[in-house]
């Protein structure tokens, strides 16, 4: 069983709204490009993905508590390989890897694609995908068509907005209105993560936790059912 700490005002409802887990151990698995090579076993995953510089590692390395469990690589968008890390000998984090960087070779860009929905169409442990978003920027077409993948395959987003201490509250509320209205989603869908504050690393994990715990079969609804971050 995963381990949670609750809010003193937890009252057990149907649907779980604030429990942090407590990640006691994490440990890098494997890299893959294809799914021959992918972990054998049936623990759940969730998986990250994101632009080339979007703060995904960042995401990933503060969620964990480690400072370089992920690590950027020097080049971006140059490392493609899919890599699965376990947490707590109960589930997969599996970091996806970036895309849109401009200088990327066609050949990279080409095998991209494929291996990216190879897993979201085959990995039938997968439970949610980790959307990250930088607020400062208008959502791409790449990340448009990630979005897209996952309402294809039924595969329930967690869509966090990162960097969010690089704009002023005004700011902040002015691109919060053009990312959602360029996805389709309503503010309550959005989680606001900082990686220098840690603001909305309980937020993110209660919805990991929460689509982690439910039913495959109900993995959509209980999405939808989590409480919104609100900021």
């Amino acid at each position: 069983m995963i381990e949670r700490v609750f809010r003193e005002d937890y009252t057990a409802p149907k649907k779980r709204t604030g429990p942090t887990l407590i990640v006691k151990k994490t440990e890098f698995i494997k890299s893959a490009t294809k799914p021959a090579h992918y972990p054998e076993g049936d623990l759940p995953e969730v998986a990250f993905a994101g632009r080339s510089n979007v703060g995904k590692s960042s995401l990933v390395n503060v969620l964990v508590n480690r400072k370089n469990l992920v690590r950027t690589s020097s080049t971006p968008g140059r490392t493609q390989l899919i890599n699965f890390f376990q947490v707590n000998d109960d589930f997969m984090l599996v970091d996806l890897p970036g895309y849109g960087y401009a200088k990327v070779p066609l050949a990279v860009k080409k095998d991209w694609r494929p291996m990216m929905e190879t897993y979201l169409s085959k990995r039938k442990n997968l439970r949610a995908v980790v959307l990250i978003l930088d607020i400062r920027r208008v959502p791409s077409d790449d990340d448009l068509q990630m979005l897209a993948w996952l309402r294809t395959y039924s595969i329930p987003p967690i869509i966090v907005i990162t960097k969010c201490d690089k704009l002023s509250k005004n700011e902040r509320a002015r691109q919060t209105t053009v990312i959602t209205e360029k996805i389709g989603v309503k503010k309550g869908e959005l989680c606001f993560f900082s990686a220098l504050s840690k603001e909305g690393k309980d937020g993110v994990w209660a919805r990991i936790d929460a689509l982690l715990a439910a039913d495959p079969a109900e993995a959509l609804e209980t999405e939808e059912d989590v409480a919104p971050i609100i900021v």
